[in-house]
């Protein structure tokens, strides 16, 4: 058994002071006032690790890539179209490299867990691997090396557009049947069995990219296996998804699948930023939780989800970094909070009457919202739950409010440097000093790639 002593801790019900926790194999088996004699003592306040609820790990090779100007007219479907370009000779060893590089950087900015929305699943020429799973691999192995944890979800992508459009050239390392994808999740299902803190859902990518038939299939497929498999999906990311749907469905996005699938607290709708009140109200009913990426919606111009009147009405609201443009959980959640107070002309928004401290609640309330889009015991920190954390370095702390109910507010919205400086996931320090084991072979490794992909000459 691990004992882990902080002088200062955020537990599931508030900060606490001079608190031992006593970990066995990952798991927070109990909780003691004092210091044990035994104890590792921790070097500053601790916090529970933050879930990134949405991760594409190829496109942290692509950052940087997209930003050249063409007076004007740039949108998501340009940006796509360079992106398309860019993945299409990403070999397997490649995307294993990609995907550990980004998640180290991710457990040393505060995410302890990802949920890898995964859709390159063949070679570049569209062709099956060797095994369906050859792709996906590479994942499982990244975090692994990594240390992260990790809810793989392997997309579902059939077609281009409404209507059943054939895919086109760009999207042919996307593509399977309804039968090779059920395939694919049972394959990827078997290897996350035998990887440590691994578990597996699906993501239709898109009402775009599949029909009725495909998304209800994939989601009774993936819930025969596991009857709390997260299901993921893009939704309502441009206006231009919302008029097509209309045009095609005639319905917006979000109510077409309340209409249509039985969504639950493990559904998280990703993008869902153009929604109307209806839907709004819909969301909340159905107990999904919206997947917000500020950083990557800013990046390509998608809009502002109602993130006031969301969590105002209950609704539940997780975070990730999606394109990677930025890998920071804190800064997804200044974004979050400044966009909103933007559109509001107003301070100090998302908060509430229990957590006044906007940085605590954002922390926690994304925390455990993460935690169901991944179907994972994380994102509190209480006796049963997994003992992934993070150890805020004292030295940056020291420097701004750092009285608790200050502490996230001085973290998010004025500390100008990482302030995380050991980071455990599953009972295990994977981060110490704010140094990975692994940064220096992984970021080399990386580089090279990034040559070999024409991004570093």
């Amino acid at each position: 058994m691990m004992k882990l002593f902080a002088e200062n801790i955020l537990l599931a019900d508030g900060w606490q002071q001079n608190i031992t926790l006593h970990i066995e194999q990952g798991v927070i088996v109990n909780i003691t006032e004092g210091q044990d004699n035994d104890a590792y003592i921790a070097d500053g306040a601790v916090i529970p690790g933050m879930i990134n609820c949405h991760s594409h790990a190829f496109q942290r090779g692509f950052a940087g890539f997209s930003e050249q100007g063409s007076e004007s007219q740039d949108s998501f479907w340009t940006w796509r179209k360079i992106m398309y370009q860019f993945l299409d000779n990403i070999s397997s060893s490649q995307a294993e490299i990609i995907a550990q590089q980004l998640y180290i950087e991710m457990l040393k900015a505060g995410y302890t867990r990802v949920a890898e929305f995964h859709y390159l699943h063949h070679d570049k020429d569209g062709e099956n691997h060797s095994s369906l799973a050859t792709m996906a691999q590479a994942i499982f192995t990244a975090a692994k090396t990594s240390g992260i944890g990790l809810t793989l979800l392997p997309v579902m992508y059939r077609f281009s557009g409404f209507g059943n459009q054939s895919a086109t050239t760009g999207q042919k390392r996307f593509i399977n049947s309804i039968a090779q994808f059920n395939q694919l999740v049972s394959d990827c299902f078997a290897i996350a069995e035998n990887q440590d803190n691994c578990n597996l859902g699906i993501a239709p990518h898109s009402l775009r990219a599949v029909d009725k038939e495909s998304l209800l299939s994939a989601v009774k497929h993936v819930r025969s296996l596991d009857a709390k498999a997260p299901i993921h999906i893009h939704i309502s990311e441009q206006q231009k998804e919302v008029d097509d749907c209309l045009q095609h469905c005639g319905k917006r996005p979000v109510q077409w699948l309340l209409d249509n699938a039985e969504l639950d607290q493990n559904w998280c709708l990703i993008h869902a930023t153009h929604i109307d009140k209806s839907e709004v109200a819909g969301i909340i009913k159905s107990q999904a939780v919206a997947g917000i990426c500020p950083t990557t919606e800013a990046n390509l111009g998608d809009g502002i989800f109602p993130t006031t009147e969301f969590m105002a009405q209950g609704g539940q609201v997780a975070i990730g970094s999606d394109s990677h443009i930025s890998v920071s959980a804190i800064e997804e959640l200044r974004l979050l909070e400044y966009a909103q107070r933007l559109q509001k002309q107003q301070r100090a928004i998302l908060a509430d009457g229990k957590t006044p401290s906007v940085g605590q609640n954002l922390w926690q309330h994304s925390a455990r919202a993460g935690a169901l889009t991944t179907n994972s015991n994380t994102g509190e920190l209480m006796v049963g739950k997994q003992a992934d954390l993070l150890v805020l370095d004292p030295q940056q702390t020291r420097l701004f409010a750092n009285n608790n109910k200050f502490m996230l507010d001085s973290m998010i919205f004025a500390s100008q440097q990482n302030p995380i400086k050991d980071v455990m996931v599953n009972g295990h320090w994977v981060v110490v000093a704010g140094q990975h084991q692994q940064q220096t072979m992984a970021a080399d490794e990386f580089a090279e790639v990034l040559q070999q992909l024409g991004g570093n000459q």
